[in-house]
């Protein structure tokens, strides 16, 4: 399996080249060349097995045995999982009104993105150990990334993270989960700009190739594969938890709606519909909604600003996986990308080819929720339950709520049916304890387990970014420092 850039001007590479890296050379993002096609009996066979033991046989099908071998790579995923608070790691809510919650968030800093963090550390350890090797990961963050990839790596001496994290954007939990992490690895910025901004500085220095090579760059951000990889086993997931029966002919479809900031966790269900698993995909998103402009209307163009809102987590507006999903749905075609992208980085706005928004119309149903909807899906949810979803699950509940009952001729699948009657599974990003504002805003009760509560009398440490530095040359410098010290 070779790994090649979505916009086709840098050298494929393999699994291990994909991992250690962040941007491709020419500005694109890494892919795997082909996507693997999976028949209906390995989708009954799979269909009994644990978490863990999708995550296994889905990562088995891009990491070639060669290069890490199975026993090896079962136990980096066992390894990954072991610190999570739920025994079956990911855990399938069955609420009232067909609402189906799957709760991605029982690792150590209640985010998904631990589960594919965790797992890619460990990936990361297994090469740099064999080959002896120190690596510098920089990382921007909206609210969970940071310390997701820090709780990875923190300790490990042969990595140093610098985490940029945008101040007065996050929750205070949030923040404090970075900013409390002391070890000798750990370099967290506390930059006074929004989550796009500090994507700028960290661009620019994988832009320079000369510079990314000789200091060892490389990303855990959802730029990164290995990222979007461990992702897609959510969606084999619900869907194998809230299918009727796969005794049926065809295959029963299961919808699955996916709260987006970035768009590295819908990229990840693009490919598992395109490996054959029958499922019809939502994004939803806050009131930074260019994705879901971008599925109506062909129109990915940003906004003036982005918006401050209650999940923050999403308060983004370049989602840079969109060209992943692009790519795909052009057929691999990196020449058309290279010229899209480059168009979009000069304006900042692009209107979609007819045909590859067609495709995009057809793979992806979109949704934008207010503050309020946010608000009243996190109310009615409680209500209803007693179950306190944190703001952004309740982007995904809002949609849940908010769908009437319509005839829906399913592109991909040819199934005539109501929407209503197709089993729904909401996935959940992240617990709610992690959004005590939102829960008070709900007039709801927080809910915050202890080790929350003890990160507010820890020591923190942070450097601060101000407004008119030039935050790559900072970034450069202290990257520079710690390099002397190797």
């Amino acid at each position: 399996m070779e790994y090649v850039s979505t916009r086709g001007g840098a050298r494929a590479v393999d699994f291990e080249g994909a991992l250690l890296s962040g941007y491709a050379p020419d500005g694109g993002l890494f892919m795997p060349q082909c996507i693997p096609s999976l028949d209906r009996d390995t989708l009954r066979r799979w269909s009994s097995l644990s978490y863990p033991g999708l995550v296994k046989e889905l990562c088995s099908l891009f990491v070639p045995a060669e290069l890490v071998p199975r026993n090896a790579l079962h136990e980096l995923i066992d390894r990954a999982f072991s610190r999570f608070r739920h025994k079956d790691v990911v855990h399938l809510s069955r609420l009232k009104d067909g609402l189906n919650v799957l709760e991605l968030w029982h690792g150590v800093t209640y985010a998904f993105k631990d589960l594919s963090l965790s797992c890619t550390g460990q990936f990361l350890q297994y090469f740099l150990e064999k080959k002896r090797k120190h690596v510098n990961i920089l990382v921007g963050t909206s609210g969970d990334t940071g310390s997701s990839a820090i709780e990875s790596v923190r300790g490990q001496k042969n990595v140093d993270i610098f985490v940029l994290l945008p101040k007065g954007f996050c929750t205070q939990i949030q923040e404090l989960q970075m900013t409390t992490v002391i070890e000798d690895n750990v370099h967290v910025f506390a930059a006074h700009g929004n989550s796009d901004e500090i994507d700028e500085p960290i661009k620019e220095l994988f832009a320079d190739v000369d510079f990314a090579g000789k200091y060892n760059l490389m990303s855990l951000n959802s730029i990164n594969w290995s990222r979007i990889m461990v992702q897609i086993p959510h969606y084999f997931y619900a869907y194998f938890r809230c299918a009727p029966s796969l005794d049926t002919t065809p295959l029963p479809v299961v919808e699955i709606v996916v709260p987006t900031g970035g768009g590295g966790n819908i990229t990840a269900g693009c490919i598992a519909q395109m490996m054959g698993l029958p499922i019809r995909l939502v994004t939803v998103v806050n009131s930074n909604d260019i994705i879901h402009r971008t599925v109506q209307h062909g129109d990915f163009s940003l906004a003036e600003s982005v918006k401050a809102t209650l999940a923050s987590a999403m308060d983004i507006q370049e989602p840079y996986n969109v060209e992943r999903i692009l790519w795909l749905l052009s057929g691999s075609d990196s020449r058309l990308i290279k010229t899209l992208m480059e168009q979009f980085n000069i304006s900042k706005r692009l209107k979609l080819p007819e045909d590859l928004h067609r495709k995009l119309s057809e793979t992806l149903g979109s949704c934008s929720a207010s503050d309020e909807d946010i608000v009243g899906a996190m109310r009615r949810c409680w209500e209803e339950n007693q179950y306190l979803l944190c703001p952004h699950s309740a982007v995904a509940a809002h949609y849940h709520y908010s769908q009437p009952q319509r005839a829906c001729l399913h592109p991909k699948f040819s199934c005539f049916s109501f929407l209503s009657s197709i089993p729904r599974c909401c996935l959940a990003p992240a617990s709610a304890a992690k959004f005590q504002d939102a829960v008070l805003r709900a007039n709801l009760v927080p809910q915050i387990p202890p080790e929350i509560t003890a990160l507010t009398a820890m020591e923190t440490r942070s450097a601060p970014l101000e407004r008119g530095q030039d935050w790559a040359r900072v970034l450069r410098g202290q990257i520079e420092a710690v390099a002397q010290q190797w």
